[in-house]
């Protein structure tokens, strides 16, 4: 492919990209269905791209994807709509991570007959949601802020307890493992939290104070992104979790100090920041994250061995229904927390569950390290983002279906319960 083609490549992939993310509201296909769909057309099908031209890029542009998403989504989450659902979101979080974890490598376990530590370790990487899937889809259902908070709660936690029990696990792997694995990883958990969070926390307040100097000089913004990148790398190297860091750098941004009243507006004597600064990173943040994820997810269509998918395509249907069997069993048990959710909000939960970016960077690093023991989980984990993204838009269709009588009820309930009255209807 000569050069003229290959950026007519990338400008018609934009293009694509950008029409499935705004026809999603009538087609409600993913668009990450869409990108991964034809990287596996204009690689594997037609030969226009060759796996090995960017099997070496892969992992850093899709860990620059999360950086991105996960910035972003700490940027767009407001901690006093937050603090309500924010204990029924993280328990949430925390059961269905470890029941699918469980359920998933059982299932893995016994279809493959590997051992179950290494069923585990792919269970884990298949564990959790795609904060980039789910993100994008929130902004367009329409579903009650409670149920966005739960979501976003789940996807983002998800993403760092993989992260986190991926890397416990490899390393228990290669030590041997021992009856301490389990206290390893709860105080490694604990430890990377606290020192991600200590350090996101100090430098986000300090940045923020910063900002309203530095948004009246050019390529703030980039400068913006250059400390994103540089709070990543040094979290890791202080053996936190950068991804954590980079969360915890955006809600400082947004909360402390930024666009939003500020939680501490008397500490220090300091006023909260102007809004501009606040809006303006978001808007930088979005469609850099547009840009960086779009090219990922199409090449992973372009880099995945579909061969692989043949031995194993029983296994798939298995361990999608675990998926879905482990997150019905998690809401049950965690649906007492959840305060004014009505049974309409529990099935858009439920069908809730796309895989993406996290899982297919997992799966590779896994396969980076274990070598071809574990070669069956990167085509797995394509399989499973496609077929958990396509559950998620027939559930899409069913909860619009359904969704409108009972969700008006409850709002109505939650505003007589609050004190508000509903709103006059106006004439349309």
């Amino acid at each position: 492919m000569n050069l003229t083609s290959l950026f007519g490549l990338l400008g018609g992939l934009l293009v694509l990209a950008f029409g499935a993310n705004r026809l999603f509201r009538w087609t409600r296909i993913p668009d990450v269905v869409v990108l991964m769909v034809t990287g596996v057309v204009i690689g594997p099908v037609l030969g226009w791209a060759r796996a090995d031209q960017f099997r070496d890029v892969t992992h850093a542009f899709g860990t620059l994807a999360l950086i991105l998403i996960l910035f972003e989504g700490g940027l767009d989450l407001n901690i006093r709509e937050t603090l309500s659902h924010f204990p029924g979101g993280l328990l949430f979080g925390v059961v269905v991570y470890a029941v699918t974890t469980a359920s998933v490598g059982r299932v893995i376990s016994a279809s493959l007959g590997v051992n179950l530590r290494d069923g585990l370790l792919a269970g884990a990487v298949v564990g959790c949601t795609s904060s980039t899937i789910v993100l994008p889809v929130l902004q367009q259902w329409k579903a009650e802020t409670p149920v966005k908070i739960v979501l976003l709660l789940e996807s983002t936690l998800g993403d760092i307890l993989a992260v986190l029990t991926v890397g416990f696990l490899i390393g228990s792997h290669r030590v041997g493992g021992g009856g301490s694995v389990v206290g390893d990883f709860l105080s490694g958990f604990f430890s990377q939290v606290a020192i991600s969070l200590v350090v996101s926390l100090l430098i986000g307040f300090g940045w923020g104070r910063l900002l309203p100097y530095l948004s009246d000089q050019r390529f703030w913004q980039v400068l913006t992104f250059s400390m994103v990148l540089l709070l990543y790398a040094g979290t890791e190297r202080l053996r936190g979790s950068g991804l954590l860091a980079v969360l915890g750098f955006g809600l400082a941004l947004s909360n402390l100090s930024g666009g939003r009243r500020s939680l501490i507006p008397a500490l220090f004597g300091f006023s909260p920041g102007r809004a501009e600064p606040h809006q303006q990173i978001l808007s930088f943040h979005a469609e850099l994250s547009f840009l960086v994820r779009t090219f990922f997810f199409v090449l992973i269509g372009v880099v995945i061995d579909l061969s692989g998918l043949r031995p194993i395509w029983l296994l798939l249907l298995g361990v999608t229904g675990a998926i879905y069997l482990a997150r019905w069993i998690s809401i049950q048990l965690c649906r007492w927390t959840w305060r004014g959710l009505g049974s309409s909000d529990r099935e858009q939960i439920l069908w809730m569950l796309p895989r993406g970016l996290i899982t297919i960077v997992l799966a590779i690093e896994v396969v980076d390290v274990r070598g071809q023991s574990m070669s069956f989980l990167p085509p797995m984990s394509f399989a499973v983002i496609l077929l958990t993204n396509l559950v998620l838009v027939l559930g899409s269709v069913r909860t619009r279906r359904i969704a409108s009588p009972e969700s008006s009820e409850v709002t109505e309930s939650r505003m007589e319960s609050s004190g508000d009255a509903p709103p006059a209807s106006r004439p349309t």
